[in-house]
C-alpha cells in the first residue's frame, strides 16, 4: 500500500469541502447574528430599553423574520464552502512543503507562515466574492415567511448577479484588502495552534490519530484565536462590503472614511461589535472542521488504494 504521509489534493478537497458544509449547516445562524450586530450603527435594544445580547438579536430576527431568516446567505456560504475548504488545506500543505531546507529541515514557524499564505490565497480565490453576496444578504431585512415580501435580492446567485449588473464585477472583489488581512490573520493563528495541540497530544498519548473529541476541542481552541484577535478588521470589511462604493472615492479613502465614522459616531468599543457570536461561530466552527476533516481524511487513506486518492510518494 502507498505511503499515507501526504494528502492527495483530491482528498484535501472531500474531507474539507465536507467539513466546510457542516460547519456552515451548524454554524451559520450565529454568523448572520454577528454580521446584524456588526451593521447596527446604535447598540440593539430591546422595548425596554435595554441593550440586546447576541441571543436577544437572534430572538428578534427570529420573531420578526422567521427563524429561516438566520440562514440568509447560506446558499453563498454553502457554494463557495468547498473550494474554500479545498484551498485552505491544500493550498496550506503546499506552502509548507517549500519551507524546507535543502536537508529536509523544517523552517522555524512554517506552520505560521504556510497558514497565512493559505489565507490569502483563499481570501482572493473564494472567500471576499462570498463575503460580499453573503453579507448583502444577511443585510436584507425582510419577512422569509411572508411571500409578498420581495427582497432585492433573492438569492445568492441572484444578488451576485444584481451586484455585477449594478456595479461592475469589481464589486465582488470590494474589501479584498482587508478580507486577505483577515483570513491571513485567522489562519496564522490557527494552523500552528491547531497543529502544536496536536502534536502535544499525540506525544503525551504515544498515539498517531486523535479521538475525534480531541480534534474538535482543540479546533475549538485554535479557531477562537484569530476573532479575538482582528475583530476590527472584520467590522470595517463588513461596512465595506454592506454598500456600494460612493463613485470617485478610492479604497483606501473608503478604508479611512469609515474607521473615521465609527470612531466618531459609535467610539472604540464599535470596533469589538459582534465578537462574542464571530467567537462562538468561527470556534465551534473550526472544531467541526478539524474533527469532519481528520475523520473523513482518515477514511479516505485507508481507502485509497480504492479510490486513487494517494498522493505521489516524492
Amino acid at each position: 500500500m502507498a505511503s499515507r504521509d501526504k494528502k492527495s489534493p483530491l482528498t484535501n478537497l472531500i474531507a474539507g469541502g465536507t467539513a466546510g458544509f457542516m460547519e456552515a449547516l451548524i454554524c451559520h445562524p450565529l454568523d448572520t447574528i454577528k454580521v446584524r450586530m456588526q451593521l447596527a450603527k446604535n447598540v440593539p435594544r430591546n422595548a425596554a430599553g435595554s441593550s440586546l445580547s447576541f441571543v436577544g438579536v437572534g430572538m428578534k430576527i427570529v420573531r420578526k423574520e422567521s427563524p429561516l431568516a438566520l440562514y440568509k446567505g447560506l446558499g453563498a456560504v454553502t457554494a463557495g464552502i468547498v473550494p474554500k475548504m479545498a484551498i485552505r488545506f491544500t493550498t496550506f500543505q503546499f506552502y509548507k512543503d517549500l519551507m524546507i531546507d535543502k536537508d529536509g529541515t523544517p523552517w522555524k514557524l512554517n506552520n505560521l507562515w504556510a497558514g497565512l499564505l493559505a489565507g490569502v490565497t483563499e481570501a482572493v480565490l473564494v472567500v471576499t466574492p462570498m463575503d460580499v453576496v453573503k453579507i448583502r444578504l444577511q443585510a436584507q431585512r425582510h419577512s422569509m415567511a411572508d411571500p409578498l415580501d420581495i427582497p432585492k435580492y433573492r438569492n445568492a446567485a441572484h444578488c451576485a448577479y444584481t451586484v455585477v449588473r449594478e456595479e461592475g464585477f469589481g464589486a465582488l472583489y470590494r474589501g479584498v484588502g482587508l478580507t486577505s488581512l483577515r483570513q491571513a490573520s485567522n489562519q496564522a493563528a490557527n494552523f500552528p495552534t491547531y497543529h502544536f495541540l496536536k502534536g502535544y497530544l499525540q506525544r503525551t498519548q504515544d498515539i498517531k490519530e486523535l479521538p475525534g473529541y480531541q480534534s474538535a476541542v482543540i479546533g475549538c481552541i485554535s479557531g477562537a484565536m484569530g476573532p479575538l484577535v482582528n475583530n476590527p478588521i472584520d467590522i470595517v470589511k463588513t461596512r465595506i462590503q454592506k454598500t456600494p462604493n460612493p463613485e470617485g472615492l478610492s479604497g483606501w479613502a473608503r478604508f479611512m472614511d469609515v474607521n473615521g465614522q465609527i470612531m466618531k459616531n459609535e467610539g472604540w468599543r464599535a470596533f469589538y461589535k459582534g465578537v462574542t457570536p464571530r467567537v462562538l461561530r468561527v470556534a465551534p466552527g473550526q472544531a467541526v472542521t478539524f474533527a469532519v476533516y481528520e475523520r473523513v481524511s482518515s477514511w479516505l487513506d485507508s481507502n485509497s488504494d480504492t479510490f486513487k486518492l494517494t498522493a505521489a510518494v516524492k
